[in-house]
């Protein structure tokens, strides 16, 4: 059932997802909290907040209990929205009521106060996830990143570039690109050349190359 859920669900195929969960049901197959997050996951991607909220009612009717996850959800589709006092609103609850934030809480909060344009937000939530000892994975440090570049902060990306390499946190394709795309914006062709040479398979010759003819097609316009 969910594996069914998931699939349509992360397609955006809403009306799939509907039709399968009441076949589901009408085989007598129960949803479990896991079931219900999925269908809150779905419709926040959509922004279909009343959806969204109707299916956390119905947990809370038929005590279905509030998870991590659950809560990760309703944060996740209010940053993707940009919509920082709803997300914040969520995640005091998500506090108030005893669950413990993971690194995907704050990856996503990051996100969404970074989609607001609240940069020292974004500064906020680092330090607090380092006073609750959240691991902060690739994952956390691409989001920070991703923050940085939004914020037109090259200098405080670099430094957490450097940071995360101090932790001994590995860089993935994600933390790359995020930096190519930063460099490449300000035709700063040097620094992208410097990432090749740092990891040739995450960060392609061509990538530079192509990163330098552009650069001199943008100067002889």
């Amino acid at each position: 059932m969910n594996i069914i859920l998931s699939l349509f669900g992360n397609r955006g195929q809403l009306e799939l997802m509907e039709k399968w969960y009441e076949k589901f049901r009408g085989y007598g197959i129960v949803p479990e909290t896991r079931t219900l997050n999925i269908l809150i996951g779905a419709y926040g991607k959509k922004r279909m907040y009343d959806k969204m909220s109707a299916v956390m009612e119905y947990m809370r009717k038929l005590a279905f209990p509030w998870t991590t996850a659950t809560f990760n959800n309703v944060i996740d589709a209010f940053a993707e929205a940009g919509d920082a006092k709803n997300m914040e609103h969520t995640f005091n609850q998500m506090r108030a009521e005893g669950m413990k934030p993971d690194t995907k809480t704050f990856c996503c909060l990051i996100n969404g106060f970074s989609n607001a344009g609240l940069f020292h937000k974004v500064v906020g939530m680092v330090k607090l996830a380092e006073r609750l000892d959240v691991p902060m994975d690739t994952s956390f440090h691409n989001s920070v990143l991703a923050a940085c570049v939004k914020a037109e902060d090259l200098m405080e990306m670099e430094r957490v570039f450097r940071h995360m390499k101090q932790m001994q946190c590995v860089p993935d394709a994600t933390t790359y690109s995020i930096l190519v795309q930063a460099y490449h914006k300000e035709g700063m062709t040097d620094k992208i050349y410097g990432l090749q040479q740092e990891n040739p398979t995450l960060v392609p010759t061509d990538l530079v190359h192509n990163s330098k003819h552009e650069t001199v097609v943008h100067l002889m316009a």
